[in-house]
């Protein structure tokens, strides 16, 4: 049998992650392994991923109240393990602890599934993007910053296009995750004023 093919910065990943998280994320790394032995740990977006066929397979997250886990196919996945209305990211909404998570099987059967789509060379097709409502993608933590904070969602959402992007670009293109975080806490404080990212340049 072959070694897992595991990544060191997962294992720090994990150890960082709040208390009740660390079972949960440990349990779905197993279960990737067990499934796919030939999967293979990356970090991506500072989150940990897992590639299979050297395209993205699933992916685990953790915040401060709740684990993500994401299959990137999932509309091309047959299950009734993910629920028809998420209040998260993920493939299953918020999970706060292990009972959260469907079955063994059902993960494994997932995981497999999503292998096949891998082994087939299947993407998912993405939507043609129209010039009126370009939608920008979100990254994660940000989703979860405000999802705790309606006010700044409100900002956010009713944002044009290129605002949206200035305050997107701004924390993605933060090098550490202490820069990141701190830019999150001060998108969001900026977003619930009703503020843009440039509000000090703007004589509106």
């Amino acid at each position: 049998t072959t070694m897992p093919t595991t990544d060191a910065r997962v294992d720090v990943y994990i150890d960082r992650s709040a208390d009740f998280a660390k079972p949960i994320l440990n349990h779905v790394r197993r279960l990737v392994h067990k499934a796919c032995p030939d999967v293979v740990e990356t970090m991506k977006w500072s989150f940990p991923h897992f590639d299979y066929k050297d395209m993205m397979m699933c992916s685990m997250a953790s915040f401060k109240q709740h684990c993500a886990l994401n299959f990137w196919k999932q509309s091309l996945l047959e299950s009734d393990a993910f629920p028809a209305d998420k209040t998260a990211m993920g493939s299953f909404g918020r999970i706060l602890s292990l009972k959260d998570l469907p079955a063994d099987k059902t993960i494994i059967k997932l995981i497999k599934d999503a292998m096949k789509l891998n082994d087939l060379g299947i993407t998912v097709k993405k939507a043609p993007i129209s010039k009126e409502k370009r939608e920008v993608a979100i990254p994660e933590v940000l989703v979860s910053a405000l999802d705790a904070n309606p006010k700044a969602a409100e900002t956010f959402n009713n944002l044009p296009y290129s605002c949206k992007k200035e305050y997107i670009e701004w924390i993605t293109e933060a090098k550490t995750d202490a820069t990141r975080d701190k830019r999150i806490a001060t998108t969001i404080e900026w977003l619930a004023e009703g503020k843009r990212r440039n509000w000090k340049y703007e004589k509106c």
